[in-house]
């Protein structure tokens, strides 16, 4: 474990965005993209090329993203090389081979189209020496060959690398944010139920909706963030009941005179479950309160406000920002959606209730129940009229555990049928299950305590920071700082490790969650990445020099080979965050950021004196950049960045 200093207060398709060639994807440009492209300066070519390409991009043009710009380069020669083919769209990936940076993969899919047509082409390969022939001048390519089946591959100059960092750093990193083909998106995630406490089942979603939502904010999508709170439903007459019961002064009570309200929930239902005359009064109580009887409204409002307080204690350690709008919020809503969807013909009687049936699926889901009641699907539908009618949310994206993907399908396939929404996935405005697996002990069970209780979400913090706090004691850190530095250090730590433990995985698998592992301070953990970003601090400081006026006044130059490496990687933070975002996926970017940081400790540092060498400004530039580049990441992922050992 290291001792670790934190800073002062302070629509279009997209591209492929598989990693590899191998397994691209069909990707296209939009048009409006190809008309900023001709529009921009162009540069001298002979009349045996096409209309020269400029890398003098405009705010709107992706300026730090390569995949971008060379998809407009490349879209140039592709109109040039099948003038008759309008629907061709450059396929363009990163590669890891030995021949280039990046790869167009086109020559085969040409093929098939063009093969019969009396065409001059002998087969794929000759398709991609004719792309890569009428590639036009750009300062972008340094170099380019074809390859196999007619791979086109390009060196990207190290140069222009070089150039669009330094421009980062004096415009800033916003300068690289993705360009996404929508504006507005609701996230809806944590969503905990009122009167019940948060545990570890929550952790997931919060975590990964809160990224998912940093990533979009980044990349210029006005964001909905949202908390659909279970805060109403059957369970309230109990503890209504309940509330009245045991404090008869019950307007005047406070959060400190009910005291645990996940105790205080359990004792209810047992009561409810023990007591027939209790169950009765419950039961008349939800009548009561859903019928808007004052004194159950008031009673039921205090009970959501203790609960959201102890939720918002929670959200507060982690950083997380939510707006709620629970299930109760919706209500007014239900019988409007219920009655169109009704009008539509979707709506059907069976077996007293009224249901909508899915093709496909041989449950209906229930819109309105038996005894006429409404739902969690009559909520989720209103939720979706409105996200759609009064928000204009154009993705709607929903992050709950796998075993709600049923549930979700068949609401979002009836938005559908009514019309809410486009047939086709790809189409705007859509709406997304982000589905995450459990959370597992190191038994690979489902993760409890030794009691088989559910792990709360307040405890595992606590012994993440606890833990955090005993190593640095250990370290004998508790001499040199503040018990105030000492606590926030040890939260810094001890959370952002909870956090990128569960961020690194793949969302849709299980991970078992293990305190050791994660606050290790070698291999993929936050403390490895924190420690990776507070040498590169340390760099910069014992140089001496001030890093804001070198960036006025110094130039980066990428001479060694793993220079260059670092620089084409911190490139490709862009695509990466897109790649991100356009398939929900954070354990993207925690990818990328772990290999930025090997880059630069393994390859970088290793092989490049920065200070005393000849070429220490272009270094400490590169360094402020990489700084830079993990920093954004560690916003994106919501970890709080360290700046000294």
């Amino acid at each position: 474990m290291l001792a670790l200093f934190l800073p002062p207060a302070s629509p279009s398709p997209f591209l492929s965005f598989n990693r590899f060639p191998h397994i691209s994807s069909p990707s296209s440009i939009p048009t409006t993209d190809l008309l900023r492209a001709a529009s921009r300066r162009l540069i001298s070519a002979s009349t045996k090329t096409p209309q020269s390409v400029s890398t003098m991009a405009t705010e709107e043009d992706n300026v730090g993203n390569i995949k971008r710009q060379l998809a407009k380069i490349f879209d140039v020669s592709l109109r040039a090389t099948v003038p008759d083919e309008t629907d061709v769209e450059p396929l363009v990936a990163a590669c890891a081979g030995k021949f280039g940076d990046y790869q167009c993969n086109n020559a085969m899919g040409l093929w098939s189209k063009i093969k019969g047509k009396g065409t001059q082409f002998r087969g794929p390969p000759s398709v991609g020496q004719t792309i890569m022939k009428n590639l036009p001048p750009s300062e972008i390519i340094e170099s380019s060959s074809v390859a196999g089946p007619g791979f086109v591959n390009v060196v990207i100059s190290k140069n222009w690398i070089a150039k669009t960092i330094q421009n980062m750093l004096i415009d800033g990193i916003d300068t690289w944010s993705p360009r996404l083909p929508f504006k507005r998106a609701v996230v809806d995630f944590s969503s905990p139920n009122i009167a019940k406490e948060m545990h570890v089942g929550h952790l997931r979603s919060t975590i990964i909706g809160d990224t998912l939502a940093r990533m979009l904010e980044f990349s210029n999508v006005d964001v909905l963030r949202r908390n659909h709170v279970g805060d109403w439903g059957t369970q309230f007459g109990m503890l209504i009941e309940f509330l009245f019961e045991k404090f008869p002064n019950w307007e005047e009570v406070t959060e400190t005179a009910i005291g645990d309200l996940q105790t205080f929930y359990k004792a209810s239902k047992q009561r409810f479950d023990s007591d027939p005359a209790f169950k009765e009064k419950a039961q008349q109580a939800v009548v009561l309160l859903q019928g808007g009887e004052p004194k159950y409204r008031k009673a039921w409002a205090q009970i959501c406000e203790i609960s959201r307080n102890e939720f918002n204690r929670v959200y507060e350690r982690l950083g997380v920002q939510l707006e709620e709008k629970g299930e109760s919020f919706y209500n007014p809503y239900i019988p409007n959606v219920i009655k169109e969807l009704t009008d539509k013909g979707l709506v059907e009687e069976s077996q007293g209730a009224r249901v909508i049936f899915i093709d496909g699926i041989n449950i209906p889901l229930i819109v309105v129940k038996s005894d006429g009641g409404f739902n969690y699907a009559s909520t989720d539908l209103a939720a979706i009229w409105y996200r759609l009618n009064e928000e204009k949310a154009e993705w709607i994206i929903y992050v709950t555990d796998v075993g709600q993907q049923q549930h979700f399908d068949m609401v979002f396939r009836a938005g559908k049928r009514a019309g809410w929404l486009p047939l086709e996935d790809n189409k705007y405005p859509k709406t997304t299950h982000v589905g995450f697996g459990l959370v597992l002990g190191e038994d690979g069970k489902r993760f409890r305590t030794r009691n088989t209780e559910v792990v709360r979400l307040v405890d595992l913090l606590d012994e993440a920071k606890n833990r955090s706090k005993a190593a640095l004691i250990e370290r004998e850190k508790a001499a040199e700082w503040t018990e105030a530095e000492l606590e926030q250090i040890a939260e810094a730590v001890g959370y952002g490790a909870v956090k990128y433990a569960d961020l690194k995985n793949n969302r849709l698998t299980n991970y078992t969650f293990n305190f050791d592992q994660m606050l290790n301070d070698k291999g993929n953990t936050a403390v490895y990445l924190l420690y990776a970003h507070a040498r590169i601090c340390s760099i910069i400081r014992k140089s001496g020099k001030n890093i804001e006026e070198l960036k006025k006044t110094g130039t980066i130059v990428l001479e060694h080979e793993d220079e260059r490496v670092l620089g084409l990687h911190l490139l490709q933070f862009a695509e990466v965050v897109e790649e991100a975002c356009t398939n929900l996926l954070p354990n993207v970017l925690c990818e990328y950021l772990y290999n930025l940081s090997e880059i630069f400790t393994k390859k970088f540092y290793s092989n490049c004196q920065v200070v005393g060498s000849a070429q220490e400004t272009s270094r400490l530039l590169l360094c402020e950049a990489t700084g830079t580049v993990m920093r954004k990441c560690f916003h994106l992922l919501g970890i709080v960045p360290v700046y000294k050992i």
